[in-house]
């Protein structure tokens, strides 16, 4: 049995261990990107064959009839920043508290 409650650094260990479950089992899996919005129109995959070969290439679809969508596009790729770096501090956490986590 580990007494968290021994000194200040087993305090925080335990403060830091609670808040990174909690992050790892509600936060992080709960986070919604407005690309998931079902409302929103997706422009379709539409490709063609270049002549002369056996390759294809995809036709860019219209950004204006597509507008919300390329919107919702362009939040998600600045949550996706955000996300990385609070993972990335969320990582260092545990790092920070694994020492304590086989006790």
């Amino acid at each position: 049995m580990t007494d968290w409650s021994c000194d200040q650094a087993h305090r925080k260990a335990w403060k830091d261990i609670k808040g990174l479950y909690k992050w790892w089992q509600n936060t992080r899996p709960n986070r919604k990107s407005p690309i998931e919005d079902k409302s929103i129109r997706r422009p379709p995959v539409v490709v063609k064959k270049v002549s002369g070969t056996n390759s294809r290439e995809i036709i860019q679809p219209d950004r204006k009839k597509y507008l919300d969508y390329y919107r919702a596009l362009k939040k998600h790729m600045k949550l996706e920043e955000k996300w990385y770096r609070e993972d990335q501090l969320m990582l260092h956490k545990l790092i920070e508290v694994r020492k304590y986590l086989w006790t």
